[in-house]
Formats: structure tokens, C-alpha cells, sequence
């Protein structure tokens, strides 16, 4: 298909939109995504972490397009497959809300609904569908491969899992324009190593050391960046605030619109926040403050962090939410603190991407010179990967400036019993 427009990008140079990409970019639902920042609140710790879904988007259809090829030069897949992943690419975020990964930790609490549920309804649903339709494609084939459920394992392992270009895109992408180092990878090593084998996406040995780099990157951005204190102390005060205001606002059913979800972008979130009458009712007062502080860069501070080792007995208590609350009422009590002014932020990341459909990634097909000439292997039989395999296991407890030291004590006499499996750092 005929290149209609170009794109200049920092991270992958000049590349072209054909006709029903374009059709879809220069699309309201698309343009929005320019209206949500891709890390949220981390431009509050990293001043030029400003980048939107919407480019990173455009940068995973670039990537998907040129592992497409790379398949379809070695026989594996159509000329119209690779226009599919593409699409797919293009639209894999299409769902976002608001802040990203936070708004869905307010729809899952409020809807049991995902980002992907949304996006498969944008992408059936409006004018995303219409666009696909005019130019010939099925919007479930474009749907069910965006979000992991085509009936080609492989096609879905290049949208999203540990060899993604989900992954590939965001990695550099975030580690540009946060300035961290560790996103650093060699995607085209690794997308020109790709293989097939039986129905699974597979790699080239001699591109090992490359996914092993990719892994480690991953590992190192979400130490460094994505579960950085400060990025995380924004995060749950914006977290906080919608869910406060979520049954006033209505953020939680915005999703049954499209047209009421287009208008969720994080400053028109961020403004309702701030425009919130309290009218007497505590929980709405406190969100407003919330927004205030967050504006206004007046950020919780981390009293308490622990990283938990893997024999910790409190890691399965991290998406406890009945212990976690308790947990802070107990904190509460013994600083004489509302409860409203404490936030446990807990996180159970897994170390390794997951597979598409969520399943935890297992294992990695190496091919050799001959394509079937491959074998399977344990992603644990792997020294460097094993090093990093398991979960990311987090805590900290945040509270805002003017209770900092009384908190902070009453966290350590709290978590105190748990002072053998943690390592531990009380910032005051």
C-alpha cells in the first residue's frame, strides 16, 4: 500500500503512514491519545517525560511493520499480515483513560473492566470501525490481534509479551525522554532475529544476549523509573482523588460512551478534579486537595519502603486490600493521623513481560541455522534471566509533608515483626 504521509520520530527516524493508517491517526479517538501522557505523573520527577500514547502508538506500528517483514522475507506470513499487525499495533492502546494504568486501576476497582475491554469497544465500535470497514479489514480480526486473541500465537507474541514491540517501543521510548540510561536495547538485533517454530515466535541463538539485554532493561526501568518513589507518590495521590470523587464524577462508567470517553484526557480529568465542590462531604474535599497538591507539585513523601525478599510471608498480602487497609489504620491509629492522610502503595510487578492473554511467560525458542533445528528452553535456565525471574515485590507508605516523622515511626513499629525478610529504608 502506497506511503501517504510521513513521520518524523526520535527514536526510530522517518517512517510512513499508508492511506487507512492516516485515515486512523487524523481520527478525534486518535488524536486524543496525544491528551495522555505515556508515564502519567513522571514528568513531575522527569521534567521531559512529556511523551503520549499517541506517539508510542505510532511507534509500535512502525516496529510491528518491520518484524512483519522480517517474517514475510522468510516466508512465514502475507504481504496483508503485515499490514494486520500494523493495524493492531496502531490500536493496542486505543482504550487508554486518563493517566493510563492508573484510571484502569480505578475501572477494575469501580467496573472489573480493562483498558483492552475499552479498546475493543472503540475499535467496534465508532468510527475506528467505519475507517477499517471503508478500507477492506474485519474489525474483530484487527480487535482479537490487538489485544492477544488472534488464533496465531506468534502474530500475537509480536503485539505484546516479551518479544513485543509494545516492549521494544516503550523501553526506548521512556528511557529517552525520562534520560535513564537502562531502556537502552538493540530492538533491530532482536526483531531481525525472529522466527517461527511451531506456532510460537522464536529467535535466532545468536540473538540471545540482545533478549537478555531487552529483559534486564525492563527490570532496571521499572527500579529506576516506573517504580520510582517520587513518580509513585504522584501517581497514588492522582489515584486517591479519582477514586474519592469517582461516583461524583462518574469516571468509572465513562467507558459505556465513547463520545463521554473522548472527552477523559489526563488535563480535563486533572480540571474536574480541581473544580470539585466539596459541599460538606469529606471524601470530595480531600480529593480536591489531593489535585491541589498534585498541581502544585506538593507531593506525599515516602516514609517507609521495603523491597521484599522472595521467603517474605507478607508478599501475598501486596494486592490484599482488606490487609493493606488495615495495615493503615493500625499506622493511623498509633500516629494520632486521619487514616485519609496515610496511602500504602504496594506493588507486585513480575519481572518478566507476560505472555499475551496474561499467562506468565515460561519459556523462549532458540532457533538455529536451520529453522527446524530449534528447542524450547526454560527462561529459568537462563543465568542472567533467572537472576531477575519472580516478581518485583514493593511497599512503601506515603503521607503528606506536616505528619512525615510521626508516621514514618508508627510504620516501622507496624512492619517492625517483619524485619528478618525485609530490607529496609526510612526516609525521613
Amino acid at each position: 500500500m502506497r506511503a501517504v504521509a510521513e513521520i518524523s520520530d526520535p527514536i526510530h527516524g522517518y517512517f510512513y503512514l499508508n492511506s487507512v493508517e492516516k485515515d486512523i491517526v487524523d481520527s478525534p479517538l486518535f488524536q486524543r491519545l496525544r491528551r495522555i501522557r505515556q508515564l502519567a505523573s513522571a514528568y513531575l520527577t522527569y521534567p521531559s517525560a512529556q511523551h503520549t500514547r499517541f506517539e508510542h502508538s505510532l511507534g509500535a506500528m512502525h516496529l510491528a511493520g518491520y518484524a512483519g517483514n522480517v517474517l514475510k522475507d522468510k516466508e512465514y506470513v502475507s504481504s496483508d499480515d503485515v499490514q494486520m499487525l500494523r493495524l493492531a499495533a496502531l490500536l493496542h492502546d486505543i482504550g487508554h483513560g486518563p493517566f493510563s494504568h492508573l484510571f484502569e486501576e480505578v475501572l477494575e476497582v469501580k467496573s472489573n473492566i480493562t483498558h483492552e475491554d475499552i479498546g475493543r469497544m472503540i475499535i467496534s465500535k465508532s468510527v475506528i470501525s467505519d475507517i477499517l470497514a471503508k478500507h477492506g479489514y474485519r474489525t474483530d480480526e484487527i480487535s482479537d490481534l490487538a489485544f492477544g486473541q488472534s488464533s496465531r500465537m506468534f502474530l500475537n507474541e509480536i503485539i505484546s509479551g516479551g518479544l513485543s514491540v509494545d516492549l521494544m517501543d516503550y523501553l526506548q521510548r521512556d528511557a529517552y525522554f525520562t534520560g535513564a540510561h537502562y531502556g537502552r536495547i538493540d530492538a533491530e538485533r532482536i526483531i531481525s532475529s525472529l522466527e517461527v517454530y511451531d506456532g510460537r515466535l522464536a529467535i535466532d541463538r545468536a540473538a540471545l544476549n540482545s533478549f537478555e539485554s531487552l529483559l534486564i532493561a525492563r527490570y532496571q526501568m521499572f527500579k529506576a523509573v516506573y517504580f520510582h518513589k517520587t513518580v509513585r507518590a504522584a501517581e497514588v495521590m492522582l489515584l486517591k482523588a479519582m477514586m474519592l470523587a469517582d461516583e461524583h464524577l462518574h469516571l468509572s462508567e465513562s467507558y459505556k460512551k465513547v463520545e463521554d470517553y473522548m472527552q477523559l484526557t489526563d488535563d480535563m480529568t486533572l480540571a474536574n478534579l480541581l473544580m470539585l465542590k466539596d459541599d460538606g462531604v469529606k471524601g470530595l474535599r480531600l480529593a480536591k486537595r489531593l489535585a491541589e497538591d498534585y498541581r502544585d507539585r506538593r507531593l506525599f513523601k515516602s516514609v517507609f519502603e521495603s523491597i521484599l525478599q522472595a521467603s517474605s510471608r507478607l508478599i501475598n498480602r501486596l494486592t490484599d486490600a482488606r490487609y493493606l487497609k488495615d495495615r493503615c489504620n493500625e499506622i493511623a491509629g498509633i500516629a494520632g493521623v486521619d487514616p485519609d492522610m496515610i496511602y500504602i502503595d504496594s506493588a507486585k510487578a513480575p519481572s518478566i513481560p507476560r505472555a499475551p492473554g496474561k499467562a506468565e511467560a515460561r519459556d523462549l525458542i532458540l532457533v538455529g541455522k536451520e529453522p527446524f533445528r530449534a528447542k524450547r528452553i526454560e527462561l529459568k535456565d537462563i543465568p542472567l534471566i533467572s537472576s531477575i525471574m519472580g516478581y518485583m515485590n514493593m511497599i512503601r507508605v506515603y503521607t503528606m509533608e506536616e505528619h512525615r516523622e510521626k508516621v514514618a515511626k508508627a510504620a516501622l513499629s507496624v512492619f517492625g515483626s517483619e524485619a528478618e525478610s525485609w530490607y529496609e529504608r526510612i526516609a525521613v
